[in-house]
């Protein structure tokens, strides 16, 4: 799980994986944990966002299974810089699904099309879902995990 600092990627990670909210600081480095899912077990690497950390960001993409993006959509004074540090992950990737959280939905409704727009994401031919959600309330993160989940299970037939 990678994205932009303060995208809420650790939040998204406690709610997944606790149910709840708990306190964070900024991560430095990454968190690791453990979300069961319907038929899987998902080994969640939640690596921070800082612009020093990113360079790292290379290290995990290549050994993992399935990514997933979060992006502050209440930030748009930073949707050109998450725009870029995607497509810079996209060139990365061969075969892995990737799960595009839009997140703060609360804040600001933006639909996935207009994230498709936002994001240059109409051209990308490979395996995508944008899914909109909310990682205070939890709103869509289900959703966006079973989708991830379905997309795992394609690759292993």
């Amino acid at each position: 799980m990678i994205g932009l600092d303060a995208a809420g990627k650790t939040t998204i990670l406690n709610r997944l994986k606790l149910g709840k909210i708990e306190y964070q600081i900024p991560t430095i480095g990454y968190n690791l944990e453990t979300i069961q899912n319907k038929k899987f077990e998902i080994i969640s690497w939640d690596i921070g966002g800082a612009d020093k950390i990113r360079i790292l960001w290379i290290n995990y993409l290549q050994k993992s299974q399935g990514i997933i993006y979060v992006i502050d959509c209440f930030d748009k004074e930073r949707m050109d810089q998450a725009k870029t540090e995607l497509h810079k992950m996209l060139l990365e990737l061969v075969e892995q699904p990737l799960l595009i959280f839009a997140n703060k939905q609360d804040l600001v409704k933006m639909n996935p099309e207009e994230l498709v727009v936002e994001l240059a994401m109409q051209n990308y031919s490979k395996n995508w879902h944008i899914q909109p959600c909310c990682s205070s309330t939890g709103e869509g993160l289900q959703e966006g995990l079973n989708w991830m989940e379905e997309q795992l299970q394609l690759q292993l037939k």
